[in-house]
């Protein structure tokens, strides 16, 4: 089965209030399995809009990172992020 992923690209506006979206996500990504493959680290954007922060999380499969997303802990926490950042979220399943 294909695993499942939530891929952020992310411009932080405001450091230190973002700081709190990263500390309170964690542990809910993590209670449905995430595993983070990418937070943060360097990059280049040779094509699209550019953001400054790339994350990416592994789930064991697409509907679990699904589930991650919507969840009503996570939806709640993502209102820090969207206040103080600028942001898209993709949910992809990956290759078998």
């Amino acid at each position: 089965m294909p695993k499942g992923y939530i891929i952020g690209h992310v411009t932080v506006k405001d450091a230190e209030a973002y700081k709190e979206y990263v500390t309170r996500n964690s542990p809910v990504l993590a209670s449905f399995g995430g595993k983070p493959l990418v937070r943060g680290g360097q990059s280049e954007t040779p094509e699209g809009p550019a953001f400054t922060r790339h994350v990416c999380f592994e789930y064991p499969d697409y509907e679990t990172a699904k589930a991650a997303y919507y969840s009503e802990e996570y939806q709640e926490i993502m209102k820090i992020r969207t206040a103080n950042a600028d942001s898209m979220i993709v949910l992809v399943e990956g290759a078998e």
